[in-house]
Order: structure tokens, then sequence, then C-alpha cells
């Protein structure tokens, strides 16, 4: 059986200070998305890092596609709670961000579907926007900035051999210059579109 995980990379350990960059600060990377829970009958995602290990993960206890989710990095922190606002076929997801000391008032951004098959992303305060091309499609979709620039793509996960795995293994290719942390609540939301999770 394939691993869904990707291999440890070959290159030399990161040092400390690149350990503290923030997520912002990170250049391109890939990380490996498996839409499934690692908890027994829970619904989520789980996300791997370069090395193959677990860096974020999204535990939904109740039934799939709920109301609110959480976020959380490999040791359980929360870092952003999504909530779903409306219904109907007006949906729209807000998402706050988690610090230290606590949860953020304000949403952090709202993801509103549009009837294209996609979705629009406007960051709270800055007025900062994003779409989301193609998030209609479970597997295979772009996030873009307002210039139109793609800063991440989601594709069906592939083998070193050329297999392609299942419609629930996930690469997303994330750019540098855009935070991870807000692609990939990007990346839940979707999820929580599509009821994947």
């Amino acid at each position: 059986m394939a691993k869904i995980q990707p291999l440890p990379a070959a290159s030399s350990s990161p040092s400390s200070a690149d350990e503290c960059q923030s997520l912002q600060l990170q250049g391109e990377q890939v990380y490996t998305v498996w839409m499934k829970s690692l908890v027994f009958s829970g619904n989520g995602c789980t996300v791997y890092g370069a090395d193959g290990r677990v860096a974020f993960r999204v535990d939904n206890y109740g039934c799939r596609g709920g109301r609110e989710v959480f976020f959380m990095d490999g040791a359980g922190n929360t870092l952003i709670k999504i909530q779903r606002k409306s219904f109907g076929m007006f949906r729209r997801w807000e998402a706050c961000r988690y610090f230290a000391g606590g949860e953020e008032t304000r949403p952090w951004f709202k993801v509103q579907k549009a009837r294209s098959g996609g979705a629009a992303v406007t960051m709270n305060g800055c007025g900062r926007t994003y779409s989301i091309d193609g998030c209609s499609s479970k597997s295979e979709y772009k996030i873009s900035g307002a210039g139109g620039e793609v800063v991440a793509a989601i594709g069906r996960k592939q083998t070193a051999s050329g297999v392609v795995l299942g419609e629930d293994v996930l690469t997303l290719t994330v750019g540098p210059e855009v935070d991870h942390l807000l692609v990939l609540g990007m990346v839940v939301v979707c999820g929580l579109m599509n009821r994947c999770m």
C-alpha cells in the first residue's frame, strides 16, 4: 500500500533561526492533504509537511459539513475556528484566528460561494481579496490573489512512480509571499463547501 505522506526530504536540517520564522515568511512549500480525520469515526482532514509528519489537522466530531470546525497544529493547539454563518444558497464561512491569549473576536477572513463554482475570500480589516477558482471540484482548484496571480494550487497526489492516489489525497503547493496558515484555512473551507469533512 502506498504511503499518503511524502518521503522525508534529503536536505540539511533547518537552523533554529529558520524554525522561528513565521508561516508568512516561508518560501514555496508543498503539503500533502488527506481529507480524512485521524480520529476514528470523526470527520476532518490531516495536513502533512514535507518531512512526512502531521503539520496540521482538522477534527469535526459532529456531522459532516458541521457548522463549526477547529483547525489545529500537530500538537492539537487551535489555530483557526471556522464557522458556517448562513443557510441555503447564501452560505458564507467566517474564520477567527486563535492566539496565545485566546480567540480573536472579529473574523480573520470570510469566504462567500460564487455562482461560477468558485468562491470569494475577503480579509477583514485590510481589504485584501483572494479568489478560489474551481472550488466546486473536490480535488483540483487554485487560489489567486487580487491581481490574478496564483498563490496556491491543489491537485490529486501522485507517487514518485506516477500513480495517482484517490480523490481524498491531495498535494497543496503554496507559493512564497503568502500566509500559509491563511491558504490552509481556505482549503479547509473548500472541504466544508464540498462536504468532504
